[in-house]
């Protein structure tokens, strides 16, 4: 594909391939993949979104494509089938399109070096490719980082999520890949009222680039039943959030929130092994 533009640097000069991680489960990785890849494609980006999560796919359902899943990442990595007859476009946008994960298979059927091939064929075809790793460090998140040029961490502004996000930077710079974080599921009043870490507080914690900072919001859970990314709402706080997080991947300067109300950090003993 000509005109490749709005990406960082990569290792090939054409589409950047971005993971999805977290370490930790249940942070909302998942709908994270989905909504910025709907807001790559509503910005004119042709966006892969892949699902790495082998054997517990779920990015088919957040993005209401479940019921059209012939191939998927298995197959081409195994070539029971060519590239372009895994990935489906969305409905919503023709800019957005989806390579499934296999529900059936054994997280171990694929290694890195065959996840990586799958990945590369695709860079010249799109402007990104996000990944969605599985949770945990194990052989799916391997796989999942093995073509990433860059990465996204998702947290939520809890101990547990934050010292899994902690770990999870140490073995991307091992890999030599450079991570942003995607601060994910933050109540404001609870910071104001001492009872959550602050933005400021995360970001203190693990030291690395913010790359956007969502707001708990129920249209979320919504969004997700509904098969519909929340980018789409324009009613949506958490929405608006992902639509500037992608603004940034295209290059676009735009302020962060920073230090809001007090902070519990002063509570929370360092000997969790979080940070400096």
């Amino acid at each position: 594909m000509s005109g490749m533009n709005g990406t960082s640097g990569n290792k090939k000069g054409s589409g950047e391939i971005i993971v999805v991680t977290s370490g930790k489960g249940g942070v909302g990785k998942t709908t994270s993949t989905a909504s910025l890849g709907a807001a790559l494609a509503l910005r004119g980006q042709r966006t892969l979104v892949v699902d790495a999560d082998i054997g517990l796919r779920n990015l088919d359902v957040i993005l209401g494509l479940e019921n059209r899943i012939v191939f998927n990442l298995v197959d081409v990595a195994k070539n029971v089938c060519k590239p372009t007859q895994a990935v489906i476009k969305s409905k919503k946008s023709n800019n957005l399109f989806l390579l499934p994960a296999s529900q059936t298979d054994d997280k171990d059927v694929v290694n890195e070096a065959e996840v990586k091939a799958v990945l590369d064929q695709f860079r010249r075809e799109f402007h990104f490719i996000l990944v969605d790793s599985p949770a945990g460090i194990e052989q799916g998140f391997r796989n999942a980082c093995a073509a990433a040029d860059s990465a996204i961490i998702v947290t939520t502004p809890e101990v547990s999520a934050i010292r899994d996000a902690d770990r999870v930077i140490g073995l991307l710079a091992a890999k030599g890949i450079e991570p942003r974080l995607l601060l994910n599921r933050i109540d404001y009043d609870m910071v104001r009222r001492g009872d959550m870490l602050s933005v400021a507080d995360v970001q203190d914690i693990l030291g690395i680039e913010m790359i956007g900072v969502v707001e708990r919001d129920e249209s979320i859970i919504i969004a997700a039943n509904t098969g519909e990314p929340v980018t789409y709402n324009p009613k949506s706080r958490a929405g608006l959030a992902f639509n500037r997080v992608a603004a940034r991947l295209c290059g676009e300067k735009l302020p962060l929130p920073g230090a809001e109300g007090g902070s519990i950090w002063n509570k929370i003993t360092r000997s969790l092994g979080i940070g400096a």
